[in-house]
């Protein structure tokens, strides 16, 4: 959780302007909290990665172990849902997956930044997921991806009735994938704050206070250990999705 007020849970969320970088055409340009993060997780990945791997030894080291976990991991989730075929998204799902896993773990970090809690982050890069599934859509399979939204066996009189539900499921894919991780990321970091509120305060009130806080307190241990596992379930169901929708920029019939 980020630092701030123990009484607002959403001071944690603020974003702070680092550095002022001027309103070029009238837009605003800052270096914030947020973005010293994202390059942050990036830098620390690709650093872990890179020395993980540096080796390559036959007996493989614990860090090294790590590294070729996370790849068949990964390798294994992109195959199962989206075929041998789906490798050439690798880079991609893994890319995200990583990205997203570490920014969740990260954000649990006492005074640190949770960069997923935001919908800008997130709805970010499930556009990348989204436009990657249309432009390689198109591009392989020209106007027959367009037959993504037309379902086989389906009567004539009931068709454009289907295209259009159809169409409404596609645009919707990447607003339910933005918001499932930024909502959950929000929820769960704002009840942690507010239990951690209720310890402090009942503190203050004295010796019944302090025995009284014991119960917000074995409710924040409680959070902390469930905002664990959700930092890493939400990284899987978001590389999981990317997986299912690249599948039909690979084989759009239905």
């Amino acid at each position: 959780m980020a630092s701030g007020s123990v009484i607002d849970p959403i001071h944690q969320f603020q974003i702070i302007k680092i550095v002022d970088l001027g309103a070029p055409g009238g837009v605003q340009l800052a270096f914030t909290n947020s973005a010293a993060f994202m390059f942050g997780i990036v830098a620390l990945v690709f650093f872990f990665l890179t020395f993980a791997t540096r080796g390559r030894t036959l007996v493989p080291g614990r860090l090294q172990s790590l590294a070729e976990v996370s790849y068949e991991f990964v390798a294994s989730m992109v195959r199962s849902t989206a075929g041998n075929e789906g490798m050439k998204f690798f880079p991609l799902v893994f890319s995200l997956f990583i990205f997203v896993l570490v920014a969740n773990f990260v954000g649990m970090i006492p005074y640190t930044f949770t960069v997923t809690s935001h919908l800008v982050v997130t709805a970010g890069l499930a556009l990348v997921v989204i436009l990657t599934v249309i432009i390689y859509g198109f591009v392989r399979h020209g106007t027959h991806f367009l037959g993504l939204f037309v379902p086989s066996g389906v009567p004539a009189f009931l068709l454009p009735f289907m295209v259009v539900i159809e169409v409404i499921s596609f645009l919707s894919r990447p607003i339910s994938l933005s918001l499932r991780l930024f909502a959950n990321m929000l929820a769960g970091h704002i009840a942690m704050k507010v239990f951690a509120g209720f310890i402090v305060m009942m503190s203050a009130t004295g010796v019944a206070g302090i025995l009284g806080a014991t119960l917000p307190l074995a409710m924040v241990v409680a959070l902390t250990a469930l905002e664990f596992l959700v930092a890493f379930l939400q990284a899987y169901v978001f590389a999981v999705l990317t997986c299912i929708y690249l599948n039909d920029a690979l084989h759009p019939g239905h």
